[in-house]
């Protein structure tokens, strides 16, 4: 049972409390930290299956690697830069055509409206194949910059890059998904 002094804790005292063999520290951090990262995998990765097991896959190995982490509060970004990476490996390591699949909570705020729904649907599979496009490196980019609201820092150090690959990697990407986006607008 959590109480409610546990649920404003930071993440560098989480992540402290969870090095130490406190798993439900962990546990509030997977919690607060699951859907972000998902979020991030199924972008990229266009697929439920592979998000969930990338996102579970990068849970179980920082829980196994949190005394490798110099510095708690970097935790985030650690995530980040594991998600970022296994989901880059993924799509590496996949064949050259991929199934796509739309985030199951994409038409929210469309419920009783069914001709909005079904644009709002068609914009989504527009952008997802838009994205599928992208290179995986601009791909990530443009969705930690634009969906995950990362600077430009945090997305270099994420994909041991620059700041300024990173800027130039998301301004390639935003003209190419503004030029097959440009029917929606």
């Amino acid at each position: 049972m959590t109480t409610s002094t546990e649920i404003t804790l930071d993440d560098a005292t989480l992540v402290a409390r969870a090095r130490d063999g406190d798993t439900n520290a962990y546990e509030q951090l997977v919690r607060r930290y699951q859907g972000p990262m998902y979020r991030l995998a199924m972008r990229m990765l266009a697929s439920t299956g592979d998000a969930e097991d990338v996102v579970q896959e990068v849970f179980l190995t920082a829980w196994r690697r949190l005394g490798q982490l110099q510095e708690d509060a970097a935790f985030v970004g650690w995530l980040y830069r594991a998600t970022t990476n296994r989901c880059l490996n993924v799509i590496r390591a996949r064949k050259p055509v991929a199934e796509v699949e739309l985030d199951e909570h994409a038409a929210v705020g469309s419920a009783g409206r069914p001709e909005r729904a079904a644009e709002t649907s068609a914009q989504l599979a527009a952008l997802t194949d838009a994205l599928a496009l992208l290179t995986p490196e601009q791909r990530a980019c443009w969705l930690l910059r634009e969906v995950h609201g990362r600077s430009y820092q945090e997305i270099a150090q994420v994909l041991n890059t620059t700041a300024t690959a990173a800027r130039g990697r998301i301004a390639r990407a935003r003209a190419q998904l503004a030029e097959v986006m440009a029917p929606w607008k």
